[in-house]
C-alpha cells in the first residue's frame, strides 16, 4: 500500500529527531530507544499479574489489539492506547505515560535481547487499543479464574 509505514518508522516518528531514534536502535545492545509518548500514542501500564489475563482476554475479542509492551521480569504489561488517554484514566494501580513523559521501547523488528519486549509489535498501521475495551478486559481479567499463566508467559 503507498504511504504505508513500517512499524520502526511510525515509532520514529514521534522523536524530535527520527534518525537518531533509528541509530540508536542500532548501538544500543538492548535495541532500544527512549521516545516521547503523547504524540501518537499513550501507555497505560499494568502489573503483570492483571497485565497478561488482560491481554489473554482481548486477544479473544480482537483479531489484532494495538502494541503491548512487556518488561524484563514480566512485571509490567504496557498497552499502546490513543494519545491523551493517560491525562484521564483513573484506575488503581495502573500507571500512565502520556504527554511529557518517554518511555523505552525496543526496535519492533529485533530478537529481544533483554530488558523491554515486544508481546504484540506494532504493524506500522497505527492500530492502538481501545481505552474502553482495554477496561472491559481489565474487568473481566479479574473476575475470570485465577491461577492461569495463560499464552504472553514465557
Amino acid at each position: 500500500m503507498p504511504g504505508a509505514k513500517t512499524a520502526a518508522e511510525w515509532l520514529a516518528a514521534v522523536a524530535p529527531d527520527p534518525e537518531v531514534c533509528r541509530l540508536e536502535w542500532e548501538r544500543n545492545p538492548l535495541g532500544t530507544a527512549l521516545l516521547p509518548a503523547g504524540r501518537a500514542w499513550d501507555v497505560l501500564i499494568l502489573p503483570g499479574r492483571l497485565g497478561y489475563p488482560t491481554l489473554d482476554v482481548l486477544t479473544r475479542v480482537l483479531d489484532r489489539p494495538g502494541p503491548v509492551l512487556a518488561d524484563f521480569g514480566d512485571a509490567r504489561v504496557g498497552f499502546l492506547v490513543p494519545p491523551g488517554t493517560a491525562a484521564r484514566w483513573l484506575g488503581t494501580g495502573v500507571r500512565t505515560a502520556g504527554a511529557g513523559t518517554w518511555i523505552v521501547v525496543p526496535h519492533p523488528g529485533r530478537l529481544p535481547s533483554g530488558g523491554v519486549r515486544w508481546l504484540i509489535p506494532p504493524d506500522g498501521s497505527g492500530t492502538l487499543t481501545d481505552p474502553a475495551l482495554l477496561e472491559l478486559a481489565m474487568h473481566e481479567a479479574v473476575a475470570g479464574p485465577a491461577g492461569g499463566e495463560g499464552r504472553w508467559r514465557g
